[in-house]
This record gives C-alpha cells, structure tokens and sequence, in this order.
C-alpha cells in the first residue's frame, strides 16, 4: 500500500515566511492502525444534496474546450503552464489557506489544483482534483476543508468528493479527507499553508497523493480511461459558484476576499508550481498563463522570484461597485 517510489526534485529550495496547516481533528483522536478516518455522513448531508444519487457529486456542462468556458454560475481564476506538454505525469503546487465567506449554502469558494487528460467539451473528460474548500452544501457549515474529487466521463456519473463512492484508497491514518483544516490564515497576519503533490506511480500506474509529508492514498488507474496513461494539462487556482438570480452578483469570497494586487499577507495565492515528468522527475515550472472569468469579480496575476518560484495570487470578493 506505498508508490513504488516517491518522485525525484530538479530545481531550487524555496522558503517563505509561514506555517503548515494542521487537521482539527488530530487534536482529540486517532485512528487505529490498519483503519483509516472517514468523515461520518449524515442524513442531513444526504437531504442537502437532494437526492441520494446527487450526493456527493457535482453536474458540470462545460461549453468549450478548457475551464476559460465554465458551466453557468462557476466562476475561476486560474493559472495553466505557458508551454504546451503532450503528457504530464503530475503536479505539486503549495496553497495558502483562507476561510472565506460563502453568501448561501448552494455556493461554494475553493482553491485546487486539476490533473487532466482530455478537453472540457468531450464527455471522456478525466479529472483529477484536490485542494481546500469551503461548501455548506456538502458539510453543513462554513468550515475550510480539505477536499479530493475525480471524474472519468466530465462530471456525468462518474467520481465523487471525497470519499463518498468507490474510487480513492485511503491508506493513511492520520489524513481525514473532508476534515477541517486549521488555523487560517488573517488578513496582514500569519499565513498558513499546505503542500499537495498528485503524481502517477510509475510503478503501479495509480495516482497518488500526498498532503503536506503524509502519503494519504491513491486513485487506481483502471478508474480512468485518458488518465490510465498520462494527463494532457494540469490547471492550479479558484472557482466560486454564484447562484444569485437576477444577474445580481453574488458577494461570495474567492480566496480571502482580496483582489491580487494586494500581494502577500492580504491576498490568496498558489505558489512552486511543479510538474512531473515521465522520468518521475519533479521541475519547477517555467512560466504560466493566466485567466479570470470575471476579473471585476475576482481577478490572478502572475507572481516569480528566488524563493517562490513561478507563483501567482488570486481571488476577489465577488460583488463590489464593478461588479454588479
């Protein structure tokens, strides 16, 4: 139950003046071994997705190619790799963790990183996703999460989040996938931050994950179809749902709520960018491009120095005076 082996790193070392984010629950239990943390479902949880097939799972309808053309209501400002790669082989990217305010239960704000083989326009779409979210829908509060989700055919009927259908092994005690995550980081305060690397094995073929340094589980490659082999592009950034009618904005955070111009301590940010090579080599990202949906709303810009490396910030705070 390990990956044949871990990948090797090409690059500098890149330091920053902040804290790893710890899971809450660690502070009152464990798990025996042998046995890994599942976060208990509910019937409230299930009664808020409306219908026990819809639990757990998001129905998405993307309109072009690529995340530029979202389904109606997601929102994203997003980074992608400047040069063009026909096969990756993973990801590593370092997140800053906020707690943003997320108007109505139907909404949600998150930060991730997407692995992925195929185009948003064709339903043999595979996906690979993780990060930190916020999403009263699914967890029944405004707590920031540490979150996982897959998809084969483009978010039909195939995946889930987390661990609520069959799919990702779990072989880590100490990793609640779903649970809270905590401290938070505070506006012109202390910055806190975790690390997730999703890399495929050149052993097994499955993709794994890691969290921060805990190995956490893997998605086996027979779920996939594109992503048996390898992933076509890997996308880093936010995406917000904005449900409010009328075409009146909602005020839902992306991020901490900050435009990215405010830079570090105030706005989110996504920073050491890595991929995977077919060696099971890790290299810092060169150079990326970037794209908002709504850059009135929430907006990205680049960042890159000695020790970030290619970086970028990101987010907004939704509605605002140009953003109606």
């Amino acid at each position: 139950m390990m990956p044949s082996m871990l990948p090797t790193y090409r690059g500098g070392n890149y330091t920053t003046n902040t804290e790893n984010v710890r899971q809450l629950w660690n502070d009152v239990g464990s798990c025996p071994n042998r046995t890994v943390a599942i976060r208990r479902t509910k019937i409230e949880d299930v009664l808020r997705a409306g219908s026990l097939s819809q639990f757990g799972k998001k129905k998405l309808s993307y309109r072009s190619s690529s995340l530029a053309s979202p389904p109606q209501g997601h929102e994203h400002a997003i980074a992608y790799p400047e040069s063009t790669q026909n096969q990756i082989y993973g990801t590593k990217a370092t997140f800053n963790i906020w707690n943003p305010d997320v108007e109505v239960s139907g909404e949600f704000s998150l930060s991730q990183l997407w692995v992925i083989a195929g185009s948003y326009g064709n339903s043999d779409l595979n996906t690979i996703e993780a990060g930190w979210q916020v999403c009263p829908l699914i967890y029944g509060d405004n707590s920031t999460r540490l979150f996982i989700y897959w998809t084969a055919n483009a978010y039909n009927d195939t995946g889930c989040y987390n661990l609520g259908c069959h799919g990702f092994v779990q072989t880590n005690n100490s990793v609640a996938i779903g649970g809270a995550l905590s401290p938070v980081s505070t506006y012109g305060g202390m910055q806190y931050e975790m690390t997730l690397l999703v890399w495929k094995d050149p052993g097994s073929g499955n993709w794994w994950l890691k969290f921060n340094d805990a190995l956490v589980g893997y998605w086996p490659s027979e779920l996939f179809t594109r992503l048996s082999s390898y992933a076509t592009s890997v996308n880093w950034g936010g995406e917000i749902v904005n449900t409010s009618p009328n075409g009146v904005h909602t005020s839902t955070d992306m991020g901490s709520g900050r435009f990215p111009a405010e830079g570090f301590r105030k706005a989110s940010y996504i920073r050491n960018l890595q991929n995977v090579d077919s060696t099971n080599t890790l290299y810092p990202v060169q150079s990326i491009s970037t794209y908002a949906d709504h850059p009135n709303c929430y907006d990205v810009k680049s960042y890159k120095d000695t020790d970030w490396g290619v970086s970028f910030f990101f987010g907004g705070p939704g509605k605002n005076s140009l953003c109606t």
